[in-house]
C-alpha cells in the first residue's frame, strides 16, 4: 500500500536533488552567471527555492524558518532571491537550502494532508496537500530551468547524473530539428 503524503514528498525530494546536482563540478562563476536575458542562474534558483520552502512549509503553518526573503511577498527588492551576491558562498546557499528542506520535511511529517495553513498575505487558507503540490510544480519548474542553464554551460542534460533518462547525444539531431522548423515556416507562408 502506498502513502500519498510520502509519494508527494518523494517527488519533491527528487526535484530538489535534480536542482542541486546541476551545480556539481561547476566553477564559482558558472553557478552564478546569468545565461538568459532575465538573469536566470543556477545558484539563484537554489536561493529562490530556499525562500519558497521556508514560506510555504514554515510561515504558512506557523512554523517559521529563516529563509531567503522573496520579492513576491514584498519582503525584498525585485528578484533579490534569484541571484547570489559575491559575499554569499555556494556552500552557505546550498546548506541553507538543505536546512529549509529538512524543516519542510518535518512539517510534512508532522501534519496531515488536510491540515490548513495560510500563506502570509493570502486571502484564504490552503491545505498541506495543496502546498506540496505547488512546491513539487515550483521545484520541478526551476529544475527544468536549471537543466537548460546547465546545458548552455557545458552540455550536461537530464534528470540524473547517470544520463539514463535522455537519448544518447546525436550531433545531427539539432540540425534535423532546425530543418524541420524552416520547412514548417516555409509551408505556413
Amino acid at each position: 500500500m502506498t502513502d500519498p503524503k510520502e509519494d508527494l514528498r518523494v517527488y519533491l525530494q527528487d526535484a530538489r536533488d535534480v536542482l542541486l546536482w546541476k551545480l556539481d563540478g561547476l566553477s564559482e562563476y558558472d553557478v552564478r552567471r546569468p545565461l538568459t536575458p532575465t538573469g536566470t542562474n543556477l545558484l539563484g534558483l537554489v536561493k529562490h527555492l530556499t525562500g519558497a520552502e521556508a514560506l510555504y512549509f514554515g510561515a504558512t503553518f506557523g512554523r517559521p524558518f529563516a529563509g531567503t526573503p522573496l520579492w513576491i511577498t514584498g519582503e525584498a527588492e525585485p528578484d533579490t532571491d534569484l541571484w547570489a551576491r559575491a559575499d554569499e558562498s555556494r556552500e552557505d546557499i546550498v546548506g541553507h537550502y538543505r536546512q529549509a528542506w529538512a524543516h519542510a520535511d518535518a512539517t510534512i511529517a508532522g501534519l496531515p494532508l488536510d491540515a490548513l495553513g495560510r500563506v502570509p498575505g493570502a486571502p484564504r487558507e490552503i491545505t498541506l496537500h495543496r502546498v506540496l503540490t505547488h512546491m513539487i510544480a515550483e521545484t520541478q519548474r526551476h529544475a527544468g530551468h536549471a537543466d537548460v542553464v546547465r546545458e548552455l554551460i557545458d552540455g550536461t542534460v537530464g534528470q540524473r547524473p547517470d544520463g539514463l533518462n535522455v537519448a544518447p547525444y546525436d550531433p545531427g539531431h539539432r540540425d534535423r530539428v532546425e530543418r524541420a522548423a524552416k520547412e514548417a515556416a516555409a509551408r505556413s507562408s
